[in-house]
C-alpha cells in the first residue's frame, strides 16, 4: 500500500471528547475537497467518534492505524 501523504495535521493527543471531533471538524472544514487530513489522537472514544463522523458527513476515511493508545486516521475531505 502507497504511502498517504496528508495535506494537514491534527494533533489531539492528550485531548478527550468532544475536542477530537471538533477539531478535526474545523480542520477538515479548512482544507480542500480532495485532500487529506490526519488525525492523532488517543482518547479510545476517538475511535468510534470520528469512524461515524466522517460517515455521517460524508468523509472517507482512507486508513486507520492504531499502535498501542496512539489512533492515526487518514480522512479524505469529499465535500
Amino acid at each position: 500500500m502507497e504511502e498517504i501523504v496528508p495535506d494537514e495535521e491534527v494533533d489531539c493527543v492528550g485531548l478527550y471528547c468532544p475536542m477530537p471531533i471538533s477539531m478535526t471538524k474545523e480542520a477538515i472544514d479548512g482544507i480542500k475537497v480532495g485532500q487529506v487530513l490526519k488525525v492523532v489522537a488517543d482518547d479510545p472514544a476517538a475511535e468510534e467518534d470520528i469512524k461515524r463522523w466522517a460517515k455521517r458527513t460524508g468523509h472517507e476515511v482512507l486508513k486507520f492505524e492504531k499502535e498501542g493508545a496512539i489512533l492515526t486516521f487518514y480522512i479524505k475531505r469529499m465535500n
